[in-house]
């Protein structure tokens, strides 16, 4: 999902290190895509094995990891579940976005543009069912624990954080405010180096920290405001909102107590309000964080994916000694 918030929302930036001991839900689908649209070779192509399978993922997801478990992060992934059928019209606007980049890339190549190319190709990025299966098999090796959520695995992700369960959601997508995550983590998995658009240079990518009990009150609204004037701009539940209205407007609205004014706008208003205040959630899960199994993960990135054993195999001894302070922080608590 993603509603653009970052011009209402107070961001604080973080290092890695900060998140040291702390337990944080991953939004997995988010992530996934995020690995499928940045690692890909210069003409645009995703990575793939000698047998053509894509595995741009499975290396996101490991080095990235690897990455979060150095620093001591606890992190466990969450897996979308089926969406609300109220998504349906934001998921075939994406699907049609899609097709139309798949057209410009296919044309950036054949006039030898590779810049043009790798920047449409981004936006074709497709997460197959066995990605997905791939994905839960290389972070149950890796002894991560992953959720399944039963619908939106932002949802899920905040319910958790929302019981004390996590410390935070890490997602890029802002709506996780919206299901009411008591913090939320963007950039997490991000390359820390993010090339510069139309140029050859490189900045930091900052790791950023929203607080929403911090947010709501620099707005000055409850979170049932929060909720509404994300209606009025507009969500992938009722794309578009209402005409005319950006966030600062939306704000305005709300702060002012005339948002029945615009309510009847708002197409099943009361069926999608509930979505974000009531999201379908589960309490059915288990965080455990275990030592990780070599063989397994050997025989699922080098064996089958052609990965070099020697990177795998360096990057788990940045882990090595650490799994015993995992474990006994993931014991006992559910």
């Amino acid at each position: 999902m993603g509603i653009n918030l970052k011009d209402t929302v107070l961001k604080h930036k973080i290092e890695l290190e900060d998140l040291k001991g702390k337990k944080l839900a991953v939004d997995a689908f988010n992530v996934l895509y995020q690995f499928l649209a940045t690692i890909r070779q210069q003409d645009g192509q995703l990575l793939i094995d000698s047998h053509g399978n894509v595995t741009s993922h499975l290396s996101g997801l490991f080095y990235r990891t690897i990455n979060l478990l150095e620093a001591g992060a606890l992190p466990c992934f969450v897996f979308d579940g089926k969406p609300p059928h109220e998504k349906f019209a934001t998921t075939e606007a994406r699907a049609a976005i899609k097709e139309e980049a798949q057209v410009k890339y296919e044309a950036a190549l054949e006039k030898g543009d590779l810049e043009g190319a790798k920047k449409f190709a981004q936006q074709t990025s497709r997460l197959t069912s066995e990605m997905i299966s791939e994905s839960k098999e290389l972070l149950s090796a890796m002894g991560i624990p992953w959720v399944q959520a039963l619908a939106e695995g932002e949802a899920q992700a905040a319910h958790m954080c929302a019981k004390g369960h996590v410390w935070a959601t890490a997602s890029q997508d802002y709506d996780a405010l919206l299901f009411g995550t008591t913090r939320l983590v963007r950039n997490l998995t991000i390359s820390q180096k993010k090339k510069v658009a139309g140029k050859q240079a490189f900045q930091k990518t900052e790791i950023e920290l929203i607080d929403l009990a911090e947010c709501l009150n620099f707005l000055q609204i409850d979170i049932t405001g929060f909720i509404n004037m994300a209606l009025l701009v507009g969500t992938d539940y009722n794309p578009g909102g209402v005409e005319g209205i950006g966030p600062k407007t939306a704000i305005k609205i709300i702060k002012e107590g005339k948002f029945a004014e615009y309510k009847t706008k708002i197409q099943n208003y009361d069926r999608i309000r509930s979505l974000f205040s009531k999201p379908l959630v589960t309490s059915d899960y288990s965080l455990e964080w275990k030592k990780p199994d070599e063989k397994i993960i050997t025989e699922l990135l080098v064996e089958k994916h052609g990965f070099k054993e020697d990177r795998i195999g360096a990057a788990l001894k940045r882990i090595a000694g650490k799994e015993e302070e995992r474990t006994q922080k993931g014991l006992g608590e559910f």
